[in-house]
């Protein structure tokens, strides 16, 4: 039966407006399937988003839960982070660091955490961190589910010198792939990095061998592992994480005269005035660096241009 023109003309709009709503919610889907395919990887300081992304490139958004200028040591974790982790699709960790250990304890899914210091020799260490590491470390799976057993006083540093940064990235690039076997491009940028932190070690020891001063002073002893790698020693003003005392202070000067120190290195995050005062009782520079700097890579060597006056 034929309708009125008047009713036609309202049976076309409708169509038009049923059409249209059908295209709208075809469209919105397939940018939230778009969204979907783009999942989050978590990582849990600045240094390890640069190791996920010299190999993953832009096809993850990797976000950092310990943001640029915060201390790992005061750092506490938003209801909001505590959700985007449990929808990580993956979560790397130095798995060394006090708040690590607390805040992964509470993933669900354990099987996504992935920790960056497996088959790195660790060192003690005194600083204010207070750090645990599990009996279990060089067992990957193991040391991955550890949380309860731990021995204390473990340097977690391990980013701040080129070796044990290859092994991280190795790390990082064998859970990687395990997601992804079929990824040539994740291989190739692995190969990009891991050669790229080969020279990195080189220049940094080139550096090193050439430079009359074979310690330095830090206010926060954050270069252990850097120290190891190129025969240096590592002499530190803050003691066992606390405030060192006048007559520290006072060794520490002497040691510093006696062993030609340059400069007194300090962390960006601890105030430059008090630093300044034990710096110049030693008649020497006073140098900020920042040891939890997103490119790695770039700041070790600056570190070492500092320490070796290149």
């Amino acid at each position: 039966m034929r309708l009125p023109k008047g009713k036609q003309e309202m049976k076309h709009i409708e169509t038009t407006i049923v059409a249209l709503i059908l295209a709208l919610t075809v469209q919105s889907c397939g940018d939230t399937r778009k969204d979907d395919a783009r999942a989050d990887i978590a990582v849990t300081i600045l240094p390890l988003k640069y190791i996920v992304e010299n190999i993953t490139g832009d096809d993850f958004r990797v976000d950092v839960l310990v943001p640029s200028g915060a201390s790992p040591e005061t750092f506490e974790p938003t209801p909001k982070q505590y959700i985007a982790l449990n929808e990580a699709r993956m979560i790397f960790s130095t798995g060394l660091i006090d708040f690590e250990n607390a805040l992964l304890s509470r993933i669900e899914h354990k099987e996504r955490l992935i920790n960056l210091s497996r088959g790195i020799d660790l060192m003690e260490g005194s600083c204010s961190h207070d750090h645990s590491h599990a009996e279990a470390a060089h067992d990957a799976e193991e040391h991955e589910h550890a949380e309860e057993e731990h021995l204390h006083g473990i340097d977690p540093h391990i980013w701040t010198s080129p070796r044990e940064l290859r092994i991280m990235a190795r790390n990082a690039f064998d859970a990687i792939s395990r997601q992804y076997p079929d990824s040539a491009k994740y291989v190739e940028a692995y190969r990009a990095l891991d050669e790229r932190l080969v020279r990195l070690d080189a220049e940094c020891k080139r550096m090193c061998d050439e430079s009359e001063s074979r310690a330095f002073v830090v206010y926060h002893p954050a270069l252990t592992y850097f120290a190891r790698a190129y025969g240096l020693e590592q002499i530190a003003v803050e003691s066992d994480g606390k405030e060192p005392s006048a007559k520290h202070i006072a060794r520490i000067i002497d040691e510093a005269r006696a062993k030609g120190v340059a400069c007194l290195l300090y962390q960006s995050q601890y105030p430059r005035s008090a630093v300044e005062i034990i710096a110049r009782d030693m008649g020497v520079e006073c140098r900020e660096i920042d040891p939890l700097a997103e490119d790695a890579a770039q700041n070790i060597i600056d570190i070492t241009r500092v320490i070796t006056g290149n």
